[in-house]
């Protein structure tokens, strides 16, 4: 009886150990716990302990395949998971063969134990949040088939142990932050059939040995940082069908440089080599039938030149793209015309292809990019189906009659021709076309109605050319229209449109700017609910603005200026809003609380009725300037007002005497001096002598120190001297900087006018720092001088010489400057600062009055980087390109490491308008340096809370009540210059988003911590972005830059940064 007790109550303790969940359900438990969300429920809904299945395997969860009891396959793709993911919970699998996850948002590592996984074949967590580098161990899954880790974030180098995955089929790394070489390990995959290692940071040259990869299939390496002569061996050779070796660094030997290529493989059929820098012609004597078994060749963006082949031997050729090479000569008449070829797709864009085209024939040809060459003529004749062309940017004459029959046409761009006469108004053949750019050509008449009837018609670019009459009421309407662009024609008239519902339309960009369209701010644009961009400026718009203005709720970009616009501007625009210009109107009222966030420069010039709440207004200092100030109680208010006065008693006292010794020493003078500066028959009291060349007012240095008639005093204060030039008073207050580059500008209608004197001359000492500028006191007060801006300690003026020369004039501001033998003292050392990269200064003036001290430099032309990098109205010239601001980067760069290391002094007041670039290459040049060694600790002061406001202070600076320039504080400004050059941002610019109003440098780390970092790159630069070595440029600079900014005791030193640069 004991002995059968003691048997059942085992049987019944075995039965209930085998109730218990198997190691294959609570592994997958394990992993279960680390999930944040699952927006569809399909895991966390169905793995729980209800439906446990008690075989080994939960055949009934979801995304588990089961074998034999145990789980041979976790699937869980595509379902927007958000996990922190342990993998190395299923080790505990043993008989897992497929681990899949991808495209969800599952952060985590390969584990060390992945060696474990003895039976995996298949694993895939692509497209996730997967960091860290792989483990050795990975080379050790003997019986994995296909690996894919593409979309994540992994770094470091590529183990050698790779060489393990002996059955590996398929390997997908791609599109994360591996570096280092590709190891030669990998040619020894000898099953290998795909392998994809594109946009990566891989380096080097690439390995030898893939041609005797003999089951290689694929071979995708583009968007690395790869170098060296490009394999001949392996193209000849290999068994693989596609190869893509783009966007990397590969060069041509000296045996291609004549003949690119005279073999490959043929059974290579899609071939891709752009974005390199190969060399060579395609044509070397007799044609080869190299490219015969091709159905894909891309040798774009390189530097291939010579003529084109004929490619009278590409029967299956099916894309040919060869743009941005350096070709010459006639376009082949093969590839245009006849059935001979299957070409489908054909780009020879910027090239330098010459000669005209009379026809396209071809029956199979439909996408035809010829644009940005040199080719002539009218335009040819089309048949056939090509539904895409892109001829712009050639020199194509005559009109558009033979556009008439080009019926199948999906895509046409015309633009930046010498086209001319009218469209024509015929019967809509276009009733395909999506897209159609006619801009930047001769075009005259009106816009024909036609153009209404094309029922596909999405984007129309008719600007820059010479168009007239109304705007087509119901073309605004188009229900299909999502971009017009009818800017800088000669448009007239009132805009009507009818009242579509919101349905109707998909306008998203409108752009009516530079015309001559009047009337009232159409109230109908309230009802193009979908439009983003509107852009209006330059035109004859009057009256108020409507209040339906603010019901375009999707508008991101309102550019209102140079119109007529008058009374308040409406309150309630959208959030959506990043852009917005009403400057040059007559507006009035209270600025709206949600456009405060938008720059002065938004606002003014112009609307000099429009106020902020604090009752500044466009002469006055901005709102941010007035926040900062604090409410005064009473007793200082008191003390305030009686030094006023006792100071003004004195004051009168000292200029009663002054008089009094002047009549004693001459006679007055008996004549006064009128010019009419403003537009009229207005007479000017001023008598400033003054010219107007390119907008600018020149006045003479000696009027500048003329003095007024009939008043009691014959001193003019520095006041008044600004006044007469810029058209408003500096304040020892104002920590505005203002240069007619950065955008401010101010007309001769603003300018104020004084009664003047025949003037006295300069009677002081002037100072030279070397011998290479010799001038008197009398030669320099007769020298024409245009104002070139104003900052914090003073007004610069360009001086001309009686012989010619431009000399940099800053007249400091009245208490900036120290004592005469303290600044004597101080100026000498700058005797001997000579560099390419500093502007050199050559002298000073020490007047008899307190407002009498000039600083003489070398005069810097075109301009300052700010003029030439802000996207603001006056810009010179183009946008700057990654090349020219990697340039400016270093030799700024340069210079501040010879001051801080060959003269051990620091610049002190770094910042876009003083870096001045020089000639036609912009040399950078550093300017206003060591500045607050001339200046009083109150000048000192003023200049870093100048820089804070607009944004180059270190927070170093920021915290210390009597704050001292220091090497470090250079640095910190260098870092947001180049934080500048990279966004095309100005510093001072408060930038709106998501988080709120940001300045700068918070938008910039705001994004990097959010993984965004290219996000912050200038749009300018964007197609720039796509070459790998401008790519790596920028985010090393980013890394630079951002390094500059960081806290004091972790900024580099300029020696560091001038090196980090100077190897990119």
């Amino acid at each position: 009886m004991k002995l059968g007790g003691i048997l059942v109550l085992s049987l019944l303790f075995l039965s209930a150990m085998g109730q218990l969940p198997s190691p294959d359900i609570l592994a997958l438990l394990e992993f279960r716990k680390g999930i944040k969300r699952d927006p569809t429920g399909y895991v966390l809904n169905s793995w729980n302990d209800e439906s446990i299945d008690f075989d080994g395997c939960p055949s009934s969860w979801n995304g588990i395949v089961c074998n034999g009891g145990n789980v041979a396959g976790v699937v869980l793709d595509n379902l927007g998971l958000s996990a922190d993911a342990d993998l190395s919970v299923f080790a505990n699998l043993t008989k897992l063969v497929k681990l899949s996850m991808s495209n969800n948002s599952i952060t985590g590592k390969i584990p060390d134990n992945i060696a474990d996984f003895t039976k995996l074949e298949y694993l895939d967590v692509s497209n996730n949040l997967f960091s860290s580098a792989l483990p050795m161990g990975i080379g050790r899954l003997e019986s994995l088939k296909n690996l894919s880790l593409a979309g994540n974030n992994f770094a470091g180098s590529i183990p050698d142990s790779l060489s393990g995955l002996s059955s590996i089929l398929s390997l997908d790394l791609s599109r994360n932050s591996f570096s280092g070489p590709v190891p030669t390990s990998l040619t020894k995959l000898s099953n290998l059939v795909s392998l994809n290692l594109s946009v990566n940071s891989f380096t080097k040259s690439i390995p030898k040995g893939f041609e005797l990869v003999s089951s290689l299939d694929v071979l995708d390496l583009h968007g690395n940082m790869l170098e060296g002569h490009l394999d001949v061996l392996f193209l000849l050779e290999t068994s693989a069908t596609h190869v893509d070796l783009s966007d990397n660094m590969l060069t041509s030997s000296t045996s291609q440089q004549q003949k690119f290529l005279s073999r490959i493989s043929e059974d290579i059929k899609y071939l891709n080599l752009s974005h390199n820098q190969l060399t060579g012609s395609l044509v070397s004597g007799g044609e080869l039938q190299v490219f015969e078994n091709l159905k894909v060749l891309d040798l774009s963006y390189n530097q291939l030149s010579g003529e084109l082949p004929a490619f009278n031997f590409v029967y299956d050729l099916q894309v040919l793209k060869l743009s941005n090479n350096r070709f010459s000569g006639f376009i082949p008449n093969n590839l245009l015309k006849g059935d001979a070829l299957v070409l489908d797709e054909l780009d020879l864009s910027g090239n330098n292809l010459s000669g005209s085209m009379t026809a396209i024939t071809s029956t199979n040809l439909r996408v035809l990019n010829l644009s940005s060459n040199g080719l002539i003529g009218e335009l040819p004749l089309l048949t056939g189906s090509c539904a895409v062309l892109d001829l712009s940017n050639n020199k194509f004459e005559g009109n558009l009659t033979r556009m008439m029959k080009w019926g199948n046409i999906e895509f046409l761009d015309l633009s930046q021709n010498r086209l001319m006469g009218s469209i024509p108004e015929v019967t809509p053949q276009f009733l395909r076309l999506n897209f159609l750019n006619l801009s930047r050509n001769s075009l005259g008449s009106s816009l024909p109605k036609v153009i209404m009837q094309y029922p596909k018609l999405r984007v129309l670019d008719l600007s820059s050319n010479r168009l007239a009459g109304p705007v087509l009421a119901d073309l605004l309407t188009m229900p299909t229209l999502q971009e017009l662009h009818l800017d800088n024609n000669l448009f007239t008239g009132a805009v009507k449109l009818s009242s579509p519902s919101p349905s109707e339309t998909n306008l998203q960009i409108l752009d009516l700017s530079h015309n001559q369209i009047s009337g009232y701010f159409p109230d109908q644009f309230g009802a193009l609910t979908a439009l983003q961009v509107l852009r209006i400026a330059g035109n004859n718009f009057s009256g108020s603005l409507p209040t339906s203005v603010t019901d375009m709720s999707s508008l991101s970009s309102l550019d209102i200026s140079q119109n007529h616009f008058t009374g308040p501007l409406p309150n309630n625009f959208p959030d959506s809003l990043v852009n917005f210009n009403a400057s040059y109107n007559d507006l009035s009222g209270t600025v709206p609380e949600n456009l405060r966030k938008f720059p002065r420069s938004s606002f003014y010039p112009g609307n000099s009725g429009l106020r902020f709440p604090n009752g500044s207004s466009g002469s006055n200092a901005s709102p941010s300037d007035n926040s900062k100030k604090k409410p005064m109680n009473t007793l200082v208010k008191v003390i305030i007002i009686v030094s006023c006065v006792v100071a003004v008693v004195i004051l009168l006292l000292l200029v009663i005497f002054i008089h009094y010794i002047r009549i004693s020493r001459r006679l007055p003078p008996k004549h006064t001096m009128n010019k009419d500066i403003r537009k009229g028959a207005q007479p000017n009291p001023s008598g400033i002598r003054g010219i107007e060349t390119g907008g600018a007012t020149v006045v003479s240095a000696e009027d500048l120190v003329a003095s007024k008639k009939g008043s009691s005093s014959e001193i003019i204060s520095p006041d008044e001297k600004l006044a007469a030039v810029t058209g408003f008073s500096p304040s020892k207050n104002s920590h505005i900087s203002w240069s007619p580059e950065s955008g401010d500008s101010f007309s001769a209608e603003n300018l104020a006018r004084l009664d003047v004197r025949s003037p006295d001359r300069l009677v002081g000492e002037l100072y030279f720092l070397d011998d290479t500028v010799s001038l008197t006191q009398e030669e320099l007060s007769r020298a024409p001088a245009e104002v070139l801006g104003r900052s914090s300690h003073g007004t610069s003026y360009r001086a001309t010489l009686e012989n010619g020369v431009f000399l940099t004039v800053k007249w400091l501001r009245e208490g900036v400057a120290k004592q005469k033998k303290e600044f004597a003292k101080e100026a000498k050392k700058f005797a001997n600062i000579r560099h390419p990269n500093v502007v050199g200064l050559r002298g000073y003036y020490w007047g008899p009055t307190q407002h009498e001290k000039l600083i003489l430099s070398d005069y810097i032309s075109p301009g300052s980087l700010a003029s030439f990098l802000y996207d603001r109205p006056g810009r010179k010239g183009p946008p700057l390109s990654w090349a020219q601001r990697l340039k400016i980067a270093v030799d700024v760069a340069r210079g501040l490491n010879y001051l801080h290391f060959d003269r051990a002094v620091p610049h002190g007041n770094l910042k876009a308008t003083n870096i001045l670039l020089d000639g036609p290459d912009l040399n950078a040049r550093v300017a206003d340096y060591c500045l607050h060694r001339l200046m009083t600790q109150a000048g000192t002061i003023e200049q870093i809370l100048d820089a804070g406001v607009l944004g180059y202070r270190s927070p170093e600076l920021a915290a210390s009540k009597k704050p001292v320039p220091s090497f470090k504080s250079d640095v910190y400004a260098f870092g947001v210059i180049m934080l500048e050059l990279l966004t095309g941002r100005c510093a001072g610019d408060v930038i709106s988003g998501e988080e709120g109003g940001v300045d700068l440098t918070d938008w910039v780390r705001l994004r990097v911590s959010e993984g965004r970092g290219s996000d912050c790159f200038d749009a300018a630069l964007m197609a720039e972005a796509g070459n790998p070595a401008a790519a790596k440029g920028m985010k090393e600079v980013l890394g630079i830059a951002l390094r500059c900014i960081r806290s004091v005791s972790e900024r580099p030193g300029i020696k560091t940064i001038y090196e980090d640069l100077s190897s990119i």
